[in-house]
């Protein structure tokens, strides 16, 4: 062994660091990353700043509410079309325009009511998971309790305690499926 191996062999982590940086400055532009199970890209500041906004939780709530709009304004649009509301004239005496306005309150309650709901179910579930530091059923069942015992807090006690069961079990059934 020369005085070169014994030298090399004595390196530290930190003399090393200080070896491929200087100053906080690559010395090497192109870092070769070893292939093991496929490329994996190294992602830039931009797109970790854009992944970092995607999985925030405001992002999220909002996403979710945006999405809940417009399906509960589908489903207003076709409760609307299937079951219209009588009491209000005649059928025969009813107009076009006293149906469309049917319609857009039944689609603007529908897509409130789930737009609500989606809203507090991201929120509630993003703010487990941040605190839980965990992603698994467990978010989703809790958020499902929580958000259907707040909605059904509005019919009453029993409301809420039927509904965060409910929207519990289904939020874990869903999480089920979808995870399986």
């Amino acid at each position: 062994m020369n005085s070169e191996d014994s030298q090399n062999s004595n390196l530290t982590f930190a003399d090393l660091t200080t070896a491929v940086l200087q100053d906080g400055i690559k010395k090497r532009q192109s870092v070769f990353i070893p292939v093991i199970f496929g490329r994996q890209e190294v992602k830039s500041a931009d797109e970790k700043r854009v992944e970092a906004f995607m999985e925030s939780c405001a992002f999220k709530t909002v996403l979710s509410g945006v999405a809940g709009y417009a399906l509960g304004a589908a489903i207003g649009l076709f409760s609307a079309s299937v079951g219209p509301d009588l009491s209000v004239t005649e059928p025969e005496k009813q107009t076009v325009k006293q149906i469309l306005r049917e319609m857009r309150g039944k689609m603007a309650t529908h897509a409130k009511n789930f737009a609500i709901l989606g809203a507090m179910f991201a929120a509630t579930e993003c703010t487990i998971e941040s605190y839980r530091a965990k992603s698994d059923w467990k978010n989703g069942t809790l958020a499902g309790g929580v958000t259907g015992g707040l909605i059904g807090l509005r019919a009453g006690l029993k409301g809420g305690i039927f509904g965060a069961a409910g929207f519990a079990v289904f939020s874990t059934i869903i999480d089920y499926y979808f995870n399986r």
